[in-house]
């Protein structure tokens, strides 16, 4: 997984977590085992009853053993979504 994340440098990613969390930022590096930098993120907390709330992280550092996927964001479609009015649960964290 580490080599195809070269592909992602510099640009606008997601990332969930086994606990499942959503964390968004421009990927800034990566090691052999997955631990992830990302620039100018923030976390989105997602509800049943209100809107996502973004919580502003700036550079974070994700442990890659909590990382369970990696996706790159379409910036033109995700500015054009209004995440105050999404509902949505919480995402379960991941069960072994």
């Amino acid at each position: 997984m580490a080599s195809g994340l070269e592909s992602y440098i510099n640009r606008t990613v997601s990332v969930i977590t086994c606990d499942g969390r959503n964390f968004v930022g421009t990927l800034k590096g990566y090691d052999q085992t997955i631990n992830l930098i990302l620039d100018e993120s923030h976390e989105r907390v997602y509800s049943s009853t209100q809107g996502v709330e973004q919580v502003v992280l700036g550079l974070h550092i994700i442990r890659g053993d909590n990382v369970a996927i990696v996706g790159e964001i379409d910036e033109a479609l995700d500015a054009r979504l209004d995440l105050s009015t999404i509902r949505a649960e919480p995402l379960n964290a991941v069960v072994h």
